[in-house]
């Protein structure tokens, strides 16, 4: 019996082992800064400062996680930013969806009109400053909807999802839906949402993301300690390392060794911090990678 393998060419095993080069190097630049924090958090800060510690842990103290669970702050933080992504989340999907089926029916009147006017603000917009007066004149400032409402909605996220339901969802359906008597509502809630968890999942980790990671908004609009997110209490650790660092050198020895005592504790703190911050997200990743793929590949093949 003869075997039907292809004889692999010289120039197909080299483009294989570039390949493996490739992908093995791409794999440490990302998995390093990884390895590096966690390693980070759990070392020695005095080994951390000097460099010493470039990989692996070096005189290992769980301080910084003793510091983090002791620290009231900043599990209130965690809390609100919980609070901030759910919320935020849901009333993105609840805006999107709903948009992109609107902009990707071929009978709604005026579409090509609407999706222009939408184009227009991913180019052009207000400024910081008509932004901040919007939202105060709306009487948001140091409220949750100043974090939730001005970014509900990303056009870059409707022109995707609208792309998923015109490319995914066959017009055929939809005529069988109405002909039996659904409504376009029912239509949209009973046959297109159930069909279109792939984009769903998609958009709940693009919105979700972005919201955990969110800090400007807080730093604007909020003036309330007890309502910043979890990244905002992160800035402070850093913004507190950091004036510790450059002060340090100028002030009386005693005070500069109590700034150096800060700026080791706050380097233990910020890399534990930084790693409970990420949890969340790496936990919830693996079971949406498989619709996150489907979605990302089916909402970009045609626009």
């Amino acid at each position: 019996m003869h075997s039907t393998a292809i004889k692999e060419s010289k120039g197909d095993r080299v483009f294989l082992i570039a390949n493996y080069i490739y992908l093995t190097i791409a794999l440490i630049i990302v998995a390093y800064p990884l390895i590096y924090i966690m390693s980070a958090s759990i070392s020695n800060p005095q080994y951390v400062g000097s460099g010493e510690m470039w990989l692996f842990p070096k005189d290992i103290t769980f301080e910084g996680y003793k510091r983090v669970f002791q620290e009231e702050k900043i599990w209130s933080g965690y809390l609100n930013t919980i609070i901030y992504t759910v919320l935020g989340t849901a009333l993105s999907l609840a805006i999107t969806l709903p948009a992109a089926y609107a902009m990707s029916r071929k009978d709604f009147f005026g579409r090509n009109f609407f999706m222009g006017m939408f184009m227009v603000t991913m180019f052009f917009s207000g400024g910081l400053i008509p932004s901040y007066l919007l939202v105060k004149d709306l009487n948001m400032v140091n409220t949750i909807w100043a974090i939730i409402v001005p970014g509900a909605a990303s056009i870059y996220n409707i022109i995707v999802t609208r792309t998923f339901f015109m490319s995914t969802i066959p017009r055929e359906l939809e005529e069988a839906a109405q002909i039996d008597g659904a409504s376009t509502t029912r239509l949209f809630f009973t046959v297109i949402i159930p069909l279109s968890m792939p984009i769903i999942a998609v958009m709940a980790l693009f919105y979700g993301v972005g919201q955990w990671n969110s800090y400007f908004s807080a730093l604007i609009y909020l003036n309330d300690e007890t309502k910043y997110p979890l990244q905002m209490i992160l800035r402070q650790i850093l913004v507190l390392q950091q004036m510790s660092a450059e002060t340090g050198s100028i002030v009386e020895a005693s005070t500069a060794e109590a700034l150096s005592d800060k700026a080791e504790i706050a380097a233990l703190v910020k890399y534990a911090v930084i790693i409970i911050a990420t949890l969340p997200i790496i936990a919830i990743y693996p079971f949406l990678q498989r619709y996150f793929v489907q979605g990302v590949m089916i909402g970009s093949v045609k626009g």
